[in-house]
C-alpha cells in the first residue's frame, strides 16, 4: 500500500466528515429554533420519539450529531431524560441507512447530487433553498469521500501484515475493542461502518469476523456524546449513560447470538454482496435492540439516575447558564445540530430572570419611599449588580453567536433579546434612582402629603402589574401586546395627572417646593419605566412572530 493510498484514505475521511457537517449545518439553519417545538410535540409518545430520532439521523447521516443535540437539549432543560431515551433509540436505527446506501452503490450518483446542491447555493438566492442545497451538497460530498476511502483500501487485501491483523478480529473481544477504538478516534460510526464495508468488498474481511468489529463500532460512536457531556449537568451525563447502555446491551446480546447460533451464516445466505451483509447486520442489530429495549426505556432512565445520583438535582432540569456557555465559546465555540434552539431558549430564560429581578427592584424602590425604609437599600443594590452582570453576559453571548454566524434564520429574534436586555437594565437603573431619593428625603426631612403617598402606591401597583404582564403572556400575542400598550398609556396619563395634582397641592401649601421637585423627578422615572416595559413587550411580540 503506497503513501498515496494513505493520503487518499485521509482525504476521503475528511470529505466524509465535512459532508456530514454540511448536512448538519443545513438542517440546523433550516429548522433552527423550530427543532425544539418539533421535539416537544413528538417526543411525548415513545414511538414518535423513535421516528423523530431516526428521521433526523437519516437527514444528516450522523447518529453522533443527533445524540450530541439531545445531550445539549437535556443539559439546557429543554428536554427530559425520559424523552431523550426515545430519540437516542431512533438515532441508532437512523444511522444504519448510511450503510444501506453504500451497499446499494448510490455513490455513483454522489457527484450529481453534490453538483445539484452547489447549484442551489450558487445560482438561487432564497435562504430556504440554500439550506436544502447544503444538505444535498453535503450528502454528495459524503459519498464522494466514501468512494475515495473504498478505493484507497483495495491494496490492503494483498498486504499480508494487515490480513494477519484482521484474522485476530475473529476473537469477539478483540474485534469489539478494535471497532470501538477506531470509531471513537474518527467519531463517526457511519464512516467506520463504511470503511468496514469497503474492507469486506475488497475481500480482506468476512462477515463472521466483521460482525464483532461492527458491534464495537456501535459502542465507539458513544464517545462523541461523552465528549459533549463534559462540563454538562448530571442529566446530560445520564443521557450519555443511556446511549452507552443501549449499545453495550445490544453488543452483548448479538455477540452471544453470533457465537452460539448460526445467525451469522443466516445473514450471509440472504445476499452474496459483502457490503449488503454488513449493512443488513447493522440494521438488524439496531432495530432488534430498539424493539427489545422499548419496554425498558423508563427503566434505563431510572438506572442512569442511580448510576449518576445527585439528590440535589432534578433529573428534568438543566443547569446551563450564560456564564458557562460564554466560557465554552472562549475555548472553541458551541455549534451543531440544535445549537440555535439551545441558544434562544437559554437567552429567553436569562432575559425573563432579568425582567423578574428588575420587577422586584421596582417594587422595593417604591416601598423605600413609602415606608422610608432604608433597610431595603442593600438588597436593591445587590439585585442591581446582578442585573448589570446578567446584561453584560447576555451581550457577550449574543455577540459571540452573531459573530460566529451560528444564528441561522433566527438572527432577528436574537437581536430582539439584546434590545430587551438593554431595556431591562434601564428599568433597573430607574429603580435605583427612585430608591436613592430616600437619601435626600431623610437629609432634608421632606414629607410627602397623604395624597402624594397614595399616588406613589398607585405607581407601585401599576408598574408591578405591567412587569408581571410581560412575564405572563396570553395565548394571543396581539391581545397581550395591546393590554401592555394600554397600561403604558395609563402610566403616561397618570404621570400627567399626578404632576398637575402635585402642583395644585404646592399652590395650596400642602407640599413643600422641595417635595414637589423630588416628586416630579420620581414621576419621570415612573414614566420611563412604563416606556421600557412597552419596548420589551414590542420586542417579545416580534420574537413570537419569528417563531
Amino acid at each position: 500500500m503506497q503513501i498515496s493510498n494513505y493520503l487518499s484514505l485521509l482525504g476521503g475521511l475528511a470529505l466524509f466528515l465535512y459532508g456530514m457537517q454540511m448536512m448538519s449545518d443545513g438542517l440546523e439553519d433550516a429548522a433552527g429554533n423550530k427543532m425544539k417545538k418539533i421535539l416537544e410535540k413528538l417526543t411525548t409518545n415513545r414511538f414518535l420519539g423513535i421516528l423523530v430520532g431516526a428521521g433526523i439521523t437519516v437527514a444528516i447521516q450522523s447518529s453522533s450529531a443527533t445524540t450530541v443535540m439531545v445531550v445539549g437539549f437535556v443539559n439546557s432543560g429543554m428536554m427530559t431524560l425520559r424523552q431523550a431515551v426515545w430519540i437516542i433509540m431512533g438515532a441508532n436505527i437512523g444511522t444504519t441507512v448510511t450503510g444501506q446506501l453504500i451497499a446499494l452503490d448510490v455513490g455513483m450518483l454522489a457527484p450529481l447530487v453534490a453538483f445539484l446542491g452547489v447549484a442551489l447555493i450558487v445560482f438561487l438566492k432564497m435562504p430556504k433553498v440554500h439550506h436544502i442545497g447544503r444538505i444535498m451538497a453535503g450528502l454528495g460530498i459524503l459519498f464522494i469521500g466514501m468512494e475515495m476511502m473504498s478505493a484507497s483500501m483495495n491494496p490492503l487485501r494483498d498486504a499480508e501484515w494487515f490480513v494477519d491483523i484482521v484474522k485476530n478480529f475473529s476473537n469477539p473481544l478483540v474485534g469489539i475493542l478494535v471497532g470501538a477504538l477506531f470509531t471513537a478516534i474518527i467519531q463517526s460510526s457511519s464512516a467506520s461502518v463504511g470503511i468496514l464495508q469497503a474492507l469486506a468488498v475488497s475481500g480482506v474481511i468476512g462477515l463472521p469476523t466483521a460482525v464483532y468489529v461492527l458491534f464495537g463500532q456501535n459502542i465507539g460512536t458513544c464517545i462523541t456524546a461523552l465528549l459533549a457531556s463534559i462540563g454538562a449537568n448530571k442529566s446530560a451525563k445520564r443521557t450519555t449513560v443511556i446511549h452507552l447502555m443501549f449499545n453495550i446491551s445490544g453488543t452483548i446480546l448479538f455477540t452471544l447470538i453470533c457465537m452460539l447460533t448460526p445467525f451469522t451464516a443466516f445473514m450471509e445466505s440472504i445476499t452474496a454482496d459483502p457490503a449488503s451483509q454488513i449493512a443488513n447486520m447493522h440494521t438488524v442489530f439496531n432495530i432488534v435492540t430498539t424493539v427489545l429495549l422499548i419496554p425498558f426505556g423508563n427503566v434505563m432512565a431510572s438506572l442512569a439516575v442511580k448510576i449518576l445520583p445527585d439528590a440535589g438535582e432534578n433529573m428534568d432540569e438543566g443547569e446551563l447558564s450564560l456564564a458557562s456557555l460564554n466560557a465554552e465559546y472562549r475555548i472553541g465555540g458551541r455549534t451543531g445540530l440544535g445549537a440555535t434552539a439551545v441558544h434562544i431558549d437559554l437567552l429567553r430564560k436569562e432575559v425573563e430572570n432579568m425582567v423578574s429581578l428588575a420587577g422586584e427592584n421596582v417594587n422595593l424602590c417604591y416601598q423605600v419611599i413609602i415606608d422610608k425604609n432604608t433597610d431595603l437599600l442593600p438588597a436593591i443594590e445587590q439585585t442591581e449588580e446582578t442585573i448589570d452582570s446578567m446584561n453584560k453576559e447576555i451581550s457577550q453571548y449574543i455577540s459571540k453567536i452573531l459573530a460566529g454566524n451560528h444564528a441561522g434564520q433566527n438572527v432577528a429574534s436574537i437581536e430582539e433579546y439584546f434590545l430587551i436586555s438593554g431595556n431591562v437594565e434601564r428599568i433597573g437603573d430607574h429603580a435605583v434612582n427612585i430608591s436613592d431619593y430616600i437619601e435626600v428625603i431623610n437629609r432634608k426631612s421632606i414629607n410627602f402629603s397623604v395624597e402624594a403617598i397614595t399616588e406613589i402606591k398607585e405607581m407601585q401597583l401599576i408598574t408591578k402589574k405591567a412587569i408581571d404582564k410581560v412575564l405572563n403572556r396570553d395565548s394571543d400575542p396581539a391581545e397581550w401586546l395591546s393590554k401592555i400598550a394600554a397600561m403604558e398609556q395609563l402610566i403616561d396619563d397618570m404621570t400627567k395627572t399626578y404632576r398637575e395634582d402635585h402642583l395644585e397641592r404646592m399652590r395650596k401649601g400642602l407640599c413643600s417646593e422641595e417635595a414637589c421637585v423630588l416628586f416630579s423627578e420620581l414621576l419621570i422615572d415612573f414614566e420611563r419605566i412604563g416606556d421600557h416595559v412597552l419596548n420589551i413587550a414590542q420586542s417579545y411580540s416580534k420574537i413570537f412572530i419569528n417563531e
